[in-house]
């Protein structure tokens, strides 16, 4: 056991080997080497030995562990149930193994099972946990229920019950009971008596979260829509804490209710459960005005009270009834904010949210206004006014993204513009003064300077100014020399890189990112949706394998969570995993990057390193069956992960979102059919019985063909829709959504490329099954597909011509498009040699036929099928066409290698020296990358045309 835990698997065999020949019947040393033979990757052999184990039921504890440890390795937790449920038959009365069943049945999600495993623990040790968590996985079978009704009609009640007959004899020990009576009552929509527990002697128990009584007593009373009472109670939880904002919310919410309802106290009792009820307008600006009154007498400043003032204008407002109640100016309220709390980096995130009370006409006046405030000196070196410390800077800075927030810098022109970009960066340049003993992991008191510069530069690029874009990218590497934690410079630098086509530089930057856990499905994409579009494949792989390391984990983990929270009675999160577990197999990211990934993986080894029938069955694949739960697909993408200053209307939109995933999930339509087609094609090309035979439509393969065909519809029917849905030419915003792959694919010919591909198979299996004799139509259509396709891959290869990078006025352009098309040149290309060996399969045996008949008869000449003759030709110029590739990409290679960055005049930038030496970096960069994606291209058609080669009947 050692030698396995230090990872020594080869010694900890031979030990147990010496064991097993001392005494050959320990069950422990058998499990012990199958472990150490499954960590080396004999899982056969460990799977043998272990069932040979198991078939004995053993019942001591440390075979049953290692059992355990075993299985769980193999990702087989259903055999740890079998294994324990022998044990609990053979030692019905051990506490241990029933628990350890039931957490072996809570591994697999057996609900049932496990109602009834807790119940047996409950007979054996009536301790309390045990009968609850019989409870819990009774309210588990009502949450994974398809039918709603069942579960409000069975498995709830039936828990209620049981905690109902707990309460009456006065067992209730713990407070995660009365979490889950509560959980049970809010479930069956009881929400009375859900809130008669809460308030009752049963909610005294509730005490390990903050305001939990309160927080679960207020849910309840807007569920039962008492406003009275949740405005009392959110009145009261304000007298003891003013800064807490979501009960401003439910005050305001409440009143407002109230006033709709015309509501007014009884005469003669109490307003409400909760106490006093404020009903009108004056008692709640009266309320307002009092907080802040309270507030000034505090020892530390808090902010809610102000915000709230804010917000209660902005209500009053909506209401159309402002004036009549004289709570101030908003443009003078957030002045005195800014003088408060311009300090803090959170004053501008606060009043982001009320800028819309702001007249247009009044913005630049209430900037200057801010500016005004501010202790900034100016000094001899600089013409400009600058902070002599962070808390002036802090204000600066929030008045600079305010007056971005505004669309103040998006009005000015272009020349203004730059003058704005400068002066931003001399004052992120002086800002790096106070940061001078930072750590490495913290950030600069003056990113957002840079980050703001950025922006701008943005902006040009997007109207026409190519050199904005280099600009950016020789900011942002400059930032992150100086801050080289902050993960906005990071995610920035590879949005833009990637919209260069630049992939190398990216897979560092990402890995820096250091993204943890749910983050490869958040921001995943932003790494997936490029590297193998842009020639990368060794980085495209291990980016898929990053991801899909995460999502396969998952499963495994979630387990390990829900029975924690068994164990430790957080009953209240169980829900909450097995939704995260949901949310997470239906993402559309992990949907994307499975199909993808397979793609891939076809894409550089089928029909090269493995036949292509072989790297099919290995991703047990089969055009049968489709894993995406297209009616589930969740989109998990953080499309905010950058920070954006924009005023409203030019940022990320609802609408932007839906068209985005409806645009997503097209193109992974197209790409997972493509996929099922490819898969096909090896079901095909077994021998087939002669046409008159009755055998056909038994041996299924005349059944495989109609899978095609109906596959071969599906994808012309995801074509249209997205060709479609192209129409509408939407625009995302800059760092919004990036556009899939698809407008590609359809403009520069790889998709009717590879229609016509999966239809030629279909013609071929139509000859194979009507033989060569009375075929002259079909093989004259196979013809005309080849001279068609040939025709069509060479407009594909026109669409790849041209320079990649080139020097254009002084500065540097770069052509992605051309790349994505390489790349779709070689997928394509890939599969038409997939098809082409079919093709062979079929045409091989008909030639040695006609070759034993010519041998027959002794005839010189057996006319040969034309056939025969058109494949010889494609094969050729398919093989032509490659050579032809493979040469233009060499041409590239030495063009990228001769570029001579150095000579780029950046004139009218204006770069100080220690730009320019950014902007050197930044071009090396674009380049190796460049050079980099053709050679990885340029490997792999060159293993391709090995294959072409092997194509000659």
């Amino acid at each position: 056991a050692d030698y396995l835990d230090n990872g020594n698997n080869k010694m900890a065999i031979q030990q147990a080997d010496k064991l097993l020949k001392k005494h050959k019947d320990l069950h422990c040393a058998k499990v012990l080497k199958a472990i150490g033979l499954q960590r080396t990757g004999k899982q056969d052999e460990a799977y043998a030995l272990a069932q040979e184990v198991a078939a004995l039921e053993p019942t001591d504890d440390n075979s049953l562990q290692a059992l355990t440890i075993l299985y769980r390795e193999m990702h087989r937790p259903e055999l740890v149930t079998k294994l324990y449920e022998a044990a609990v038959k053979k030692v019905p009365n051990s506490e241990e193994y029933h628990s350890h069943l039931f957490m072996a049945y809570a591994r697999v999600g057996e609900y049932k099972k496990m109602q009834q495993a807790g119940m047996a623990l409950y007979k054996i040790v009536p301790k309390n946990p045990y009968y609850f968590w019989s409870v819990m996985s009774l309210i588990m079978q009502s949450i994974s229920a398809q039918d709603e009704n069942l579960s409000k009609t069975m498995f709830l009640p039936l828990a209620e019950r049981m905690v109902e007959k707990m309460v009456k004899e006065d067992k209730i020990e713990a407070e995660a009971e009365v979490e889950l009576y509560y959980m049970i009552l809010e479930r069956l929509e009881k929400y009375k008596e859900a809130l008669d527990v809460v308030r009752g002697k049963l909610g005294e128990k509730l005490t390990s979260e903050l305001q939990s009584r309160e927080n679960k007593c207020m849910a309840m009373y807007k569920k039962l829509c008492r406003w009275p009472e949740c405005n009392a109670l959110s009145r009261r939880l304000l007298l003891k804490n003013s800064d807490d904002w979501q009960f401003y919310i439910t005050y305001f919410d409440s009143v407002f209710q109230l006033i709709d309802e015309s509501w007014t106290p009884p005469p003669e009792e109490e307003h409400s459960l909760e106490g006093e009820v404020h009903y009108s307008i004056e008692q709640t600006v009266k309320f307002i005005e009092e907080r802040i009154t309270e507030e000034s007498k505090s020892s530390r400043p808090l902010r809610g009270p102000y915000l709230a003032k804010l917000e209660l204008i902005r209500r009053l407002r909506y209401r159309g009834c402002n004036d009549e109640y004289k709570l101030g100016d908003p443009e003078d309220l957030m002045f005195q904010y800014f003088k408060k709390f311009g300090d803090k980096p959170c004053c501008f995130t606060d009043l982001k949210v009320f800028v819309d009370l702001l007249p247009s006409s009044q913005y630049t006046k209430f900037i200057s206004q801010l500016l005004e405030v501010i202790p900034l000196s100016a000094t001899a070196e600089s013409e400009l006014a600058l902070p002599a410390d962070t808390k002036a800077l802090q204000q600066h800075l929030c008045v600079v993204q305010l007056s971005r927030l505004l669309g103040i810098y998006h009005a000015v022109d272009k020349k203004q513009k730059l003058t704005v970009v400068r002066e931003l960066m001399l004052r992120y340049r002086h800002g790096l003064e106070f940061g001078k003993s930072c750590l490495k992991t913290e950030l600069q008191f003056s990113d957002y300077y840079c980050l703001l510069a950025v922006h701008l530069l943005l902006d040009l690029w997007l109207e026409g100014e190519e050199m904005a874009v280099w600009q950016c990218l020789t900011l942002l590497e400059e930032g992150l020399s100086h801050s080289p934690s902050n993960a906005q410079f990071k995610l920035l630098l590879i949005r833009i890189y990637c919209r260069l086509g630049a992939f190398e530089p990216v897979a560092e930057l990402y890995s820096s990112l250091d993204a943890k856990h749910i983050q490869h499905d958040t921001i995943g994409y932003l790494l997936t949706r490029y590297a193998e579009s842009l020639g990368h494949y060794a980085a495209a792989s291990q980016s898929c394998n990053f991801a899909l390391r995460f999502f396969h984990s998952n499963q495994k983990d979630t387990s390990e969570y829900i029975i924690q929270a068994y164990k430790y009675g957080a009953f209240e999160k169980i829900p909450e995993f097995i939704a995260f577990r949901n949310r997470l197999n239906s993402s559309l990211h992990f949907a994307q990057v499975r199909t993808e990934r397979m793609l891939l993986d076809l894409l550089l080894e089928a029909n090269i390193s493995t036949s292509l029938e072989e790297s099919i069955k290995s991703m047990s694949l089969s055009p049968e069956e489709d894993d995406i739960p297209w009616k589930d697909l969740r989109d998990n993408r953080d499309l905010t992960v950058f920070f954006n200053w924009d005023p409203k209307d030019r940022g990320i939109s609802e609408e932007h979102r839906k068209l985005s995933l409806e645009e997503e999930t097209m193109w992974l339509r197209i790409r997972s059919l493509t996929l099922r087609l490819v898969s096909g094609l090896p079901t095909l090309s077994h021998t087939i019985q002669p046409k008159n035979s009755e055998k056909t439509a038994e041996n299924g393969v005349s059944s495989r063909i109609d899978t095609i065909r109906s596959l071969l519809q599906q994808l012309e029917a995801a074509v249209d829709s997205g060709k479609k849905f192209l129409e509408q030419k939407i625009q995302y915003p800059v760092l919004g959504p990036p556009p899939t792959r698809m407008a590609g694919f359809f403009s520069n010919g790889s998709c009717q490329c590879q229609t016509s591909l999966f239809y030629l198979v279909s013609d071929i299996y139509e000859l194979d099954t009507n033989g060569l004799e009375d075929s002259a139509e079909i093989q004259e259509r196979i013809g005309n597909s080849f001279k068609c396709l040939v025709e069509r891959l060479t407009d594909l290869f026109n669409k790849c011509k041209g320079d990649l990078i080139e020097v254009r006025d002084g500065t540097l352009k770069t052509h992605p498009n051309l790349l994505e098309n390489l790349v779709f040149f070689v997928e394509t290309i890939s599969i038409a040699l997939w098809v082409s060996s079919y093709c062979d399969s079929v045409l091989r045996p008909f030639k040695s036929n006609l070759q034993k008949k010519k041998k027959k008869k002794k005839e010189s000449s057996v006319a040969m099928p034309p056939v025969f003759t058109h494949f010889l030709d494609y094969v050729t110029e398919l093989q032509t066409l490659t050579s032809n590739v493979i040469d233009h990409i060499k041409g590239l290679e030495i063009i990228l290698t001769a570029l001579k960055l150095e000579e780029l005049s950046l004139k009218d930038t204006l770069l100080l020296q220690e730009e320019k030496k950014f902007t050197k970096t930044v071009q090396e960069k674009v380049q190796s990358s460049y050079h980099h994606s053709v050679q990885e291209i340029g490997e792999l058609l060159k293993k391709r045309l090995d294959t072409i080669k092997k194509l000659k009947i």
